[in-house]
């Protein structure tokens, strides 16, 4: 049967599904349910279908999920409890002790995962030289009896210091295992690094959604394994797969994994000549832009989602509420506004037919022509343009436009401006130039605004893989599989012995060795973070082995430079050491074949408030080398391509579609 591999990402409003097999490509789209796991196994089912294969043929089963990052939006995560060091319970309410909003007198900070009620302290004491006071055993047991009581479902361990030193952290959790039988979140565990509010945050985060992860594969586990698919493999916010009961024990590294598996899936399908690629993928709820170069997803190791900080090692996003199913509405100033609050998939925008009345992005780009009312979504999901005018005459009222067009237009510019923004902030606002760049559009709606983002920024070409529409779940079936660990180790560079600083990074190699599925065939990565003396905050650069204090500095001083724009004669201070296995999997082979008049006929669609008619192309019939002048329009089964008067595409022989500015 040779290599079959399924991915399956997990959307705000649609599961997407692609197959390979046999050097093709199989792709599926199905509406995402309340159980995500209901969507997931509906959509193995659908691509399965038609492949004409019985799921049980499946060799791998990769997966990308919104479980962890839904419970940190919405809010209805695990009732977590926190146990730290006496002196110490406020620190999730003290956090940094910056302002939200710096002029605004009303702004509010978040509230804490874990309300005062439930966060404990244990009289203990630990410095960076060692253990000074021990755990009182019978402390921690009549805490775990008044966690009993409050019947709590996760408790996160933060003690202070226990980045450098453990074994008091880890006698309080191995007591409330054994006492409790609820999962127990430990520091050192989760992120063995200093700076006390990110190291109880992300660990809150951790024990917040882990009853969730934990729940969810296991069910979706058991749901495969009834279908004869094997068990799933997840997609972490690093960008690397890992096995369900790593994720399982580690549930913080599952925030942003969709996103991930999008650029790792842009990385492998949209090579580029230029600089590198600007990432671009608008789905239904949201908007996510990130950057690859040298052909590697640009990652941080520094995150908030929902104002709440994690630190753990993560693919670097930036994400803005305007997706298609984004609601557009008037602000009190009479300003026309784009998100943050979307339609989802049910009952969805208004042209879904399915009860919706809000005026959405996808509402506006039926009105504009850009997708027509004979366009089916999915595949399946026809469209109700009457519905569609009638939301975005309701808008034009309320804004005081000429009309539904009027208020399309502005809705489908208002959108752009927030998508030009976010692609802004990763590349002019770090020191790169967009204009550099090509841009990678996928998602659902991605492919129907890159051409105009892209003319806003001055970029002259977009390039549009062969599975736009379902890109992350395409970028599951190439993603390696990776592992990272990280320790505090704070030393002056100059001051530091080079084979201690190895030694910590052959601890940490072989920790992280002894967990891959192939250590044969595992690379192994060192980096450090370095900052500058009297520096707040680090930069991350690569190290070789042995470890070598010179070039680690001159790599650093290169780093800042580039960011920052100097260098300076300071003292360099070593703060973290990093590990970082990979077990690389190679992309799927898959051909690309068109039969068929690609015209399947034109519409009336609006390029710069102007109506032109313009010729409607089916996606799949596109032979290779060929050649479009725009204005055009492009369908698919997963995502609508809009190419302006001014741009024109080829087709490249893997059926991946690149728009450049004309030259006339």
């Amino acid at each position: 049967m040779g290599d079959r591999r399924i991915g399956v990402d997990v959307g705000g409003t649609f599961t997407d599904v692609t197959l390979s097999l046999d050097g093709t490509l199989v792709t599926a789209k199905v509406p995402s349910t309340e159980d995500q796991s209901e969507g997931v196994i509906a959509g193995i089912e659908k691509a399965c279908e038609a492949a004409d294969i019985d799921p049980e043929s499946v060799t791998e089963f990769s997966h990308a999920m919104t479980v962890s990052v839904n419970a940190l939006l919405e809010e209805d995560g695990a009732k977590t409890a926190l146990v730290t060091t006496d002196g110490f319970r406020d620190v999730l309410e003290i956090g940094r002790q910056d302002r939200p909003s710096l002029y605004d007198l009303s702004a509010e900070k978040p509230t804490p995962l874990v309300p005062r009620r439930r966060r404990f302290e244990v009289s203990e004491r630990t410095t960076t030289d060692g253990i000074e006071e021990p755990v009182d055993e019978a402390e921690v047991r009549a805490i775990a009896a008044q966690l009993r009581d409050l019947d709590v479902e996760s408790v996160a361990v933060s003690l202070l210091h226990a980045y450098a030193h453990p074994e008091n952290e880890q006698h309080v959790a191995d007591i409330l295992r054994d006492e409790l039988d609820v999962p127990v979140s430990a520091s050192h565990e989760v992120l063995a690094e200093f700076r006390e509010y990110e190291r109880t945050s992300t660990t809150a985060v951790d024990a917040y959604v882990r009853p969730a992860i934990d729940h969810y594969v296991s069910h979706l586990t058991d749901r495969a394994r009834e279908l004869g698919v094997p068990q799933p493999r997840i997609m972490q916010a690093n960008g690397g797969i890992t096995d369900a009961d790593t994720v399982r024990r580690n549930a913080v590294t599952t925030v942003l994994s969709g996103p991930a598996a999008g650029v790792v899936g842009a990385g492998s399908m949209a090579a580029d000549e230029q600089d590198g690629l600007v990432t671009f993928d608008m789905g239904g709820t949201s908007s996510d832009v990130s950057l690859v170069r040298d052909g590697e997803a640009e990652r941080t190791t520094e995150g908030v989602i929902n104002e709440r900080p994690i630190k753990t090692p993560m693919v670097d996003v930036e994400t803005v509420g305007a997706g298609g199913g984004s609601i557009a509405w008037v602000d009190a100033g009479g300003a026309l506004r784009i998100g943050p609050r979307s339609a989802g998939a049910d009952p969805g925008p208004a042209c879904y037919g399915k009860g919706g009345t809000a005026p959405t992005v996808t509402d506006a780009n039926l009105v504009l022509g850009y997708i027509g009312a004979s366009t089916s979504l999915g595949g399946e999901l026809s469209l109700d343009e009457d519905a569609a005018y009638d939301a975005l005459a309701d808008l034009a009222d309320e804004a005081g436009l000429g009309g539904p067009l009027e208020a399309a237009r502005g809705v489908y510019r208002v959108a752009n401006a927030n998508m030009t923004r976010a692609i802004r902030s990763v590349t002019v606002e770090r020191g790169y130039d967009p204009r550099k760049f090509g841009l990678a559009a996928f998602g659902g709606a991605g492919p129907m605004h890159a051409a105009s983002i892209a003319d806003s920024l001055d970029i002259d070409r977009v390039v549009i893989p062969r599975a736009s529409g379902v890109l992350s779940a395409y970028g599951l079936l190439a993603a390696d599989e990776k592992r990272d660990a990280v320790r505090t180790y704070q030393r002056s560079l100059g001051a530091v012995d080079p084979d201690d600083i190895d030694a910590v990074y052959e601890e940490l190699s072989e920790e992280l060795l002894a967990e891959v599925s192939d250590r044969e065939a595992a690379t192994v990565r060192h980096s450090a973070d370095l900052r500058y003396a009297g520096q707040s905050f680090e930069l991350t650069v690569d190290v070789d082995r042995p470890f070598d204090t010179a070039d680690a500095r001159e790599r650093f001083g290169a780093a800042h430079e580039s960011a920052y724009g100097y260098r300076a004669d300071e003292s360099v201070e070593l703060v973290n050491c990093r590990v970082t296995t990979t077990v690389e999997r190679s992309a799927p082979t898959v051909e690309y074949d068109a039969d068929g008049d690609p015209q399947k006929g034109s519409r009336e669609a609006v390029f710069a408030d102007e109506v032109r008619e313009t010729p409607v192309y089916e996606r799949p019939k596109l032979p290779p080398r060929d050649e479009i002048d725009g204005p055009a329009i492009v369908e698919g089964d997963e995502s609508t391509i809009v190419i302006p008067p001014a741009w024109n595409i080829r087709v490249r022989d893997d059926g991946t579609l690149t728009a450049e500015v004309s030259d006339e």
